[in-house]
């Protein structure tokens, strides 16, 4: 084999225009549906989570010594976790409302992609 001809057609599909095929299209599509949903699920969870464990520091009087602190901080650890628990609920929602938004263009771009 001549692996400077392989690095040669490598470079050049690196520079030459690209085109838009309908499979780039139905994953830009698909990731249109699934990237808001990850994102809010990511920052979500974390904010809770800090939550949680700002919570947990004043309940274990790392960051306070009375005792209204240990009582402000399970109050605000019950809050982060409710925020943890809600969390892959609130995901599956708002998908599944992002799924059905798009269902009928990600089904007929599949469609047109099989007819091929």
């Amino acid at each position: 084999m001549n692996t400077d001809k392989i690095y040669a057609e490598q470079i050049a599909n690196e520079y030459a225009p690209k085109q838009n095929s309908k499979v780039k299209a139905l994953k830009r599509l698909d990731s249109k549906v699934k990237m808001p949903a990850t994102i809010f699920t990511y920052t979500f969870g974390i904010i809770a989570s800090l939550v949680l464990g700002v919570g947990m520091c004043l309940a274990m009087k790392v960051l306070g010594s009375s005792t209204a602190s240990m009582i402000a901080g399970i109050v605000i650890g019950c809050f982060g976790i409710l925020g943890v628990s809600v969390n892959y609920p609130i995901y599956k929602r708002i998908l599944n409302s992002r799924k059905n938004k798009y269902a009928s263009d990600i089904i007929g771009l599949a469609k047109e992609i099989s007819e091929e």
